[in-house]
């Protein structure tokens, strides 16, 4: 964990994210700069699993992080997170549950801002500016979470793939397996689709 100066600057790119949202005042600056905090994970190291209390988002400042669950002895990719994204772990609303089935691990060595949800349930009553950053936030949440809905649906692995491909997802920063787990096939059958891929054959098949 980061603190000081050296945090505050790391901080910036976070605080331009929410800028472009909505205008900040200073006492908002201030209280997230005083309540915030810069966290160092290493590469493959959770940043979250259930046994960890799930009471913070984070704002991803560099590199790459994957969410997943585990169904017995297999873990499930349900969605990967780049730079100058908000991220977080499942949280059922009504429930008073403080853990998540969900993990959080780090694909990349990354830095994030964790921001703890005592604080933005503070900013709610505190900060006008943040209601208005927290509903545009959900609706980025939605969206994505309809795209990936969407994706799931598509009936046979190479329409995945292509669907997945024409977005802007960066497909070479995530380990096959990592990325075969997300789109429902066989580690085999991405390898055949992305070397395809690579020799201009999938023009022909899609």
């Amino acid at each position: 964990m980061l603190t000081g100066t050296d945090s505050r600057i790391l901080m910036k790119p976070f605080f331009s994210y929410l800028e472009k949202l909505h205008p900040l005042s200073q006492d908002f600056i201030a209280h997230y700069e005083a309540s915030c905090q810069v966290v160092s994970v290493k590469k493959h190291k959770h940043i979250l699993s259930p046994i960890d209390a799930n009471n913070a988002m984070y704002f991803l400042l560099h590199g790459v992080v994957r969410g997943f669950i585990k169904d017995r002895k297999k873990d499930i990719s349900t969605w990967f997170g780049f730079e100058n994204q908000i991220i977080e772990a499942i949280r059922h609303p009504n429930q008073k549950t403080n853990h998540s089935v969900e993990y959080l691990q780090a694909l990349e060595h990354s830095y994030l801002v964790r921001i703890p949800y005592s604080v933005t349930d503070f900013s709610s009553s505190s900060y006008p500016e943040w209601n208005v950053i927290a509903r545009k936030l959900l609706e980025t949440q939605r969206y994505q979470a309809a795209e990936r809905s969407n994706l799931a649906r598509i009936p046979n692995a190479l329409g995945r793939y292509l669907k997945l491909e024409s977005t802007a997802f960066d497909l070479d920063r995530v380990p096959q397996r990592y990325l075969a787990s997300y789109l429902g096939m066989r580690l085999e059958t991405l390898s055949r689709i992305r070397n395809r891929a690579a020799d201009g054959g999938l023009k022909m098949l899609a």
